[in-house]
């Protein structure tokens, strides 16, 4: 799969703009505050409904005007896809694809994968637990249809059974039939999902380690813990054993809603004692393993981007990361730099395979 064309109207800082993309290598370069960083959220936006970085729609409209139009020409499996993406102030998002309405936007996940890395993504790292299943959410929300579905229906559900505990709390009324009314509800939704981090996270982890190995040329050993309540007892009987404590806290205290994710490099925690470059390695290679579990799962390349490529590693890191992601393993990327110095240096020989866009 690759992306032949995107045009921009009123996105962000982008007034309206349109690229032709070679299928191998694009560099948006230029200063910062110019808008590269915003190229790769438009075409992460066409691929999963939504950017990256701005949770409220509505700022993605340049300021000032009322819409904002994204399309973008995509080749999966030799057939050409058109997808326009449109959004206002006052209607809600649309998106057709080849002139067929998508009428509901989870159908649209996964269909044009995509993997994004950024800067910001030290938080997978330092942030809080909501990160790490933010995570692991979106790889498998990109290749089961259906766990989409789940995690919909169990925060729906969740959210209910919260609000029930609070008016118990409040009213003094326990009714525990509509507790376990909800628990039956909730415990296949969890166990499934449970299941499905499970069986990624076993499959992310000998991808990851191979990477950041590849990174790290060899020096360090890396892994991930799934930490989960479900791994001392069933979903069932930790809402049971719960109900309590939850109407006193008056939340649920329980379930796949509190899972983690540790990080270690050798025998230590990641967030305790990973300097600035070997966070950065850590990164790139869960976000490369991310990658190829998409790959292998769908069958063909998704889109990967890549803001600010270079930063945080040292020379042999940088040119190690883009050998990497210019040989066979890799389908098309698209990265940001300020200077493309890097990039000719490291793939000198073979300028055919990458173009640059100065902004």
């Amino acid at each position: 799969m690759f992306l032949s064309k995107i045009s921009l109207l009123n996105f962000k800082n982008h007034p309206e703009k349109q690229l032709q993309f070679t299928t191998k290598l694009n560099c948006f370069i230029g200063n910062n505050g110019v808008g590269k960083t915003n190229l790769l959220d438009a075409i992460y936006y066409l691929c999963l409904t939504k950017s990256y970085f701005n949770n409220t729609d509505q700022q993605n409209i340049l300021f000032g005007q009322e819409y904002l139009r994204l399309t973008g020409d995509f080749v999966k499996r030799d057939e050409m896809h058109y997808l326009v993406y449109k959004l206002s102030g006052v209607r809600k998002k649309e998106l057709t694809i080849s002139d067929a309405p998508v009428n509901k936007l989870s159908d649209h996940i996964g269909n044009y994968p995509a993997i994004i890395i950024t800067p910001d993504d030290s938080q997978l790292i330092l942030g809080n637990s909501e990160e790490r299943r933010r995570f692991i959410d979106s790889t498998i929300s990109q290749v089961h249809r259906q766990y989409l579905l789940w995690l919909m229906q169990y925060n729906k559900l969740l959210t209910q059974r919260n609000a029930a505990l609070k008016r118990m709390n409040e009213t003094g009324r326990v009714d525990q039939t509509l507790i376990e009314t909800y628990d039956k509800q909730l415990a296949p939704l969890g166990t499934a999902i449970y299941e499905a981090r499970k069986v990624a996270i076993e499959k992310l982890t000998p991808l990851f380690d191979s990477f950041y190995k590849t990174i790290s040329l060899e020096r360090e050993h890396a892994s991930l813990q799934y930490v989960t309540q479900l791994n001392e007892a069933s979903f069932e009987d930790l809402l049971d054993k719960g109900f309590n404590r939850d109407l006193v806290l008056q939340r649920t205290d329980s379930g796949v809603h509190k899972d983690d994710i540790d990080f270690f490099i050798g025998t230590n925690k990641m967030k305790k004692f990973g300097s600035q470059g070997q966070q950065k390695s850590f990164i790139i290679a869960i976000k490369l393993a991310q990658y190829h579990f998409i790959k292998n799962a769908k069958g063909f390349q998704p889109l990967l981007l890549i803001d600010d490529i270079f930063d945080k590693l040292d020379n042999d890191r940088s040119q190690r990361l883009v050998e990497m992601i210019s040989g066979p393993d890799f389908g098309q990327v698209f990265i940001t730099d300020t200077d493309d110095a890097h990039i000719k240096d490291a793939l000198r020989g073979q300028e055919d395979i990458y173009e640059v866009f100065r902004l």
